[in-house]
């Protein structure tokens, strides 16, 4: 009809896969187990996870472990998105869901401890700054990321006791199960000692959300899909599958820049994520599916700025597929 607006393509293919999407865990046309679907389905609401900085360091920069900390790290501790770490964490929190607020309007939160190592410090300083945050109004839970090697006994007892009274998540930084990997980028620990430390928490009943980075030199598909082979073994709440993004400054960019190896293309990242979504079981929550840095600090991959075209082809992939998330859990 004359002045009738014409429908793309792409929200037919949306409409299409919401109608005919097998996977059960959604009820859109995502065919894995979205953190926004898991959220929405416990708390009833949408909720804002608003990303902190609580002046932590690292033992893998301080000496503890090791210095320099990891070959791709940032300055800020991976926690580029983070509030400004001179202001104290209620205020980042206030300032963080107010901002939040222009794009969602009022909604509840989750207290995000991102930056560096989250568990390395005294219980008390620990309980001080997790309590502060967790007394806020409208805030629903504490998300604590950290390293499988900064887990004291005392530390993780407090948190299981947080565990019972709030919605917990610990976020444990793995990357790579294969240990080759990790003494190339300084990670510090082993696969080995990472089990040991996911199972810290995991046989308290702690949600643990593991950590993966996709592209780091050396590695091929193979490996990359052996790592979520595994991980998905130990049947993790919740995984963060990141797309390698080389930021300035950092040891691995300099490496990068001397030839040492290369950065992933779109569609081999697009067809690498799919893999591990049809290896990792159906009711494991996927929080993300790529990874970005600030616009300024971006080395590479460019693309990868475009966060929501990369979600949008693993989407697509998976709908041509005919696939879902776990297909292929537990095959060999």
């Amino acid at each position: 009809m004359p002045g009738e607006k014409k429908q793309s393509p792409s929200i037919n293919m949306k409409h299409t896969q919401a109608v005919e999407n097998p996977f059960p865990f959604s009820d859109d046309n995502k065919r894995y187990h979205t953190w926004n679907y898991h959220l929405r389905h416990t708390f009833g609401e949408k909720v804002a996870k608003i990303p902190l900085d609580g002046g932590f360091t690292c033992p893998n920069i301080d000496g503890t472990k090791g210095t320099g900390g990891c070959t791709y790290c940032s300055g800020r501790g991976s926690g580029d998105f983070a509030g400004p770490r001179e202001l104290d964490v209620v205020t980042q929190l206030q300032q963080g869901r107010r901002t939040m607020a222009h794009k969602w309007g009022e909604v509840k939160a989750i207290a995000y401890f991102q930056a560096f190592t989250n568990t390395y410090a005294p219980v008390e300083r620990l309980r001080a700054l997790f309590e502060s945050v967790l007394s806020e109004p409208g805030v629903v839970g504490l998300s604590v990321a950290t390293r499988p090697d900064a887990l004291p006994e005392e530390v993780v007892e407090y948190l299981a006791e947080l565990n019972a009274r709030t919605f917990l998540t610990v976020e444990l930084g793995l990357q790579s199960v294969h240990d080759q990997t990790g003494r190339r980028i300084n990670r510090g620990h082993t696969w080995a000692e990472f089990v040991a430390g996911y199972h810290k928490l995991a046989d308290r009943g702690i949600r643990v959300c593991v950590h993966l980075i996709d592209g780091l030199p050396g590695e091929d598909r193979a490996m990359m899909l052996e790592t979520a082979r595994q991980v998905a073994a130990l049947r993790p709440y919740s995984v963060k599958i990141h797309l390698l993004h080389l930021l300035r400054g950092t040891p691995m960019a300099r490496e990068y820049g001397a030839g040492a190896f290369s950065l992933m293309s779109m569609e081999e990242y697009v067809q690498t994520v799919c893999d591990q979504l049809e290896l990792l079981p159906p009711e494991t929550v996927i929080q993300r599916v790529t990874g970005d840095g600030k616009k300024e600090d971006l080395i590479g991959p460019l693309w990868s700025l475009k966060k929501f075209v990369v979600i949008n082809e693993i989407d697509k992939e998976l709908y041509r597929r005919g696939s879902v998330q776990g297909i292929r859990f537990g095959q060999t």
